[in-house]
């Protein structure tokens, strides 16, 4: 399978320490930082770290080459991300290990990401091939047409959770639509979020300047999201955050797609099969350590069958493996780092404090935490009130249909939601209620199709951001074109 040293697509010697700006890997200004595996504390390498002023000439380098990009044949653009796609394919073995290592995550998240991002690359390779527009009906000897333009520059900012996937699904779009794009990935994630979309792309004959990508802290996002010459931000991200972006923005008038959090909501009806609800359950608030958007953060559960699901997500979290998720060997593995874990150990515990049961878990090696349960969890505790971003199943009992969408729809809006029952009817009607921006019947909350929007209101974000039939919308703007046959005669 290879090590990080020896990747062929992704080769130290190109990136450590430097950032990709005008097809070149450059030292930046903003100086070095240790990447560093989660599960073992060992450093993979140092990612260069761009300041503002490596954003400003990055974004500069961007906006000069992004006319010619868009002013290159439609096949031209598919053709460039179907040979991403195929770069990535012809890697996978090496790129999931890498994104493994570097996310703390287990070998089929790693092989997860790198396949679905091959998807996108290829869904986006036909962007460039569809209609452009329409044909408006005007007065006669005129030629009246309103077409999709690229918005320019495009600025995506991408987490630390699923770096691959999270970027490249706004990288890959932004660009067949004819945008210039500059990626600032997590800079605790600077590879699988940003190396492999630029050695990939260039590697597919991306031209010099049209991808630029600069892991960064605060001060380069900023100036990302600050700059005239950048009209749209796509961020991936915290609810804090994005409304930070949201005003600097609003501020600059650019265009903003903001995917955020807010809690997500699993509920069990009485009549659901108690085995295949907990094995949902635990997939939706476990898998990769809950450190995802749509996890399964509130498991809202009939009081009749709340003992029966309880003990069966007990008996999961206690024989689960947690570890090294790149040794192929645990279930779950460790956090992204000491911060993240600190935050999601003080939610666990104030929730225990405040009235609800560990039933398993609560405890942590290093920055393994071990699946944890909570039972009696209400509003006004953290595990209810707050998207937690790790591995805790908070089990809420309800009486009612209605009790449980209201239970569910305390809050501010969240991406995701899901019934379980063999009652469609009755579980579609919960489901329309539900102020989520996705809804699954008879399945968990963690789905993502690629050829779908993805979103949620409120304190999801604003809307269905990315994906699917949305893509166009978010990634090109309307211009209207008028022609007429002859010049005519004005009355001044």
């Amino acid at each position: 399978m290879g090590t990080p040293e020896t990747l062929p697509l992704i080769d130290p010697g190109l990136w450590q320490g430097r950032v990709f700006d005008g097809g070149q890997w450059r030292a930046p200004r903003g100086g070095l930082r240790d990447v560093v595996e989660p599960a073992t504390g060992k450093t993979l390498g140092q990612t260069g770290v761009a300041n503002a002023e490596d954003m400003g000439d990055a974004i500069g380098r961007a906006h000069a080459a992004q006319a010619a990009w868009a002013a290159t044949g439609a096949r031209e653009r598919a053709a460039v991300l179907l040979k991403a796609a195929r770069w990535l394919q012809e890697s996978f073995d090496e790129l999931a290990l890498v994104i493994a290592r570097e996310t703390g995550g287990i070998v089929p998240k790693g092989q997860h990401e790198v396949k679905e991002a091959a998807v996108i690359c290829n869904i986006a390779a036909g962007l460039p091939m569809r209609s452009q527009g329409e044909v408006l009906p005007s007065v006669p000897g005129q030629l009246s047409v309103a077409r999709r333009v690229p918005h320019g520059v495009v600025g995506v900012i991408s987490p630390f959770n699923f770096p691959l996937i999270l970027g490249i699904r706004s990288v890959a779009p932004a660009l067949a639509l004819g945008n210039a794009v500059v990626l600032k990935p997590d800079t605790r994630t600077p590879i699988s979020g940003g190396v492999i979309m630029a050695e990939v792309f260039r590697r597919a004959g991306l031209p010099d300047g049209v991808l630029q990508v600069l892991p960064g802290d605060a001060e380069a996002g900023e100036a990302l999201v600050t700059d005239e010459r950048v009209p749209m931000i796509a961020f991936t991200g915290s609810p804090a955050v994005g409304r930070r972006i949201g005003e600097l923005a609003g501020r600059h008038l650019k265009k903003v797609s903001l995917e955020l959090g807010g809690a997500n909501n699993l509920i069990v009806l009485e009549d659901a099969d108690p085995d295949r609800a907990a094995s949902a359950a635990a997939f939706g608030a476990w898998f990769h350590q809950g450190q995802i958007c749509m996890a399964s953060n509130r498991i809202l559960v009939h009081e009749s069958i709340a003992e029966a699901l309880r003990q069966r997500l007990v008996a999961k979290a206690q024989h689960l493996p947690v570890g090294d998720g790149a040794s192929g060997q645990v279930a779950l593995g460790p956090l992204i780092d000491l911060k993240q874990l600190q935050r999601f150990d003080a939610v666990v515990k104030d929730s225990i404090a405040a009235g609800a049961t560990l039933d398993a878990g609560g405890r942590h090696e290093g920055l393994c935490y071990r699946p944890t349960v909570l039972s009696g969890v209400r509003p006004g505790m953290r595990a209810f009130d707050e998207e937690p971003f790790g591995p805790v199943a908070s089990l809420v009992t309800f009486r009612s249909d209605d009790e449980a969408v209201a239970l569910a729809n305390r809050g501010a809006g969240g991406l995701a939601a899901a019934v379980i029952s063999p009652s469609i009817g009755r579980a579609m009607a919960i489901g329309r209620q539900l102020n989520a921006g996705m809804v699954h019947i008879n399945d968990q909350t963690v789905n993502d199709e690629c050829t779908n929007p993805f979103g949620g209101p409120g304190i999801g974000g604003n809307g269905s951001a990315v994906g699917g039939p949305a893509d166009v919308d978010e990634y090109t703007r309307w211009q209207w074109i008028t022609v007429k046959d002859t010049l005519p005669a004005f009355p001044f």
